[in-house]
């Protein structure tokens, strides 16, 4: 991905001040995401890193992750496995918890969504303190697969959530 992309990118993420609290800029992708060229873009920035590589499963947190990795695994020819919030899937699930600002929140996966041993790539479209990636790296691993790579489109670097996720290597592609 050229240097050239990812700042048009970076131009379609939106600052919202004060979301969904007082004092949180809010980096929201809609913008990308209503824009063909841009979306396709966001997509090809996950695909050409997962090109090539040995991998059998993606998975995508709820909800957002959803849209990067669906797309991802559809491209790439392989399973995608959805990380939810607890309570919405339908089948037996394992679960971890996490710490918010506010409370705990807990993150589920089909039990059987990941074969012992498999080779995962987790996919979400931000990397902020690190708690809802790390409690989806401890299902992952729970299950038996194998986290090769967590996968961001945005990372904001001063929250230091990649720490949390040590010493699984993260990657990202558009920084703050």
């Amino acid at each position: 991905m050229t240097s050239d992309m990812l700042g048009k990118l970076r131009s379609g993420v939106r600052d919202v001040p004060d979301f969904p609290k007082k004092g949180i800029v809010f980096k929201d992708i809609t913008p990308i995401l209503k824009d063909g060229a841009l979306f396709r873009a966001s997509i090809d920035v996950f695909l050409e890193h997962c090109r090539g590589r040995k991998i059998d499963k993606i998975v995508g947190i709820d909800a957002r992750g959803f849209l990067f990795g669906s797309a991802v695994a559809y491209e790439l020819g392989i399973g995608f496995v959805p990380l939810r919030k607890k309570g919405r899937l339908p089948y037996k699930t394992e679960s971890a918890k996490y710490s918010l600002e506010y409370g705990e929140a807990e993150m589920e996966l089909h039990i059987d969504a990941i074969t012992r041993g498999e080779q995962v790539i987790l996919i979400d479209d931000l990397l902020a303190t690190g708690g809802t990636s790390a409690s989806a790296a401890a299902l992952i691993k729970k299950v038996g697969g194998e986290l090769i790579e967590a996968i961001f489109l945005i990372e904001l670097e001063f929250l230091h959530g990649r720490d949390k996720l040590a010493p699984t290597p993260v990657i990202s592609f558009l920084k703050y």
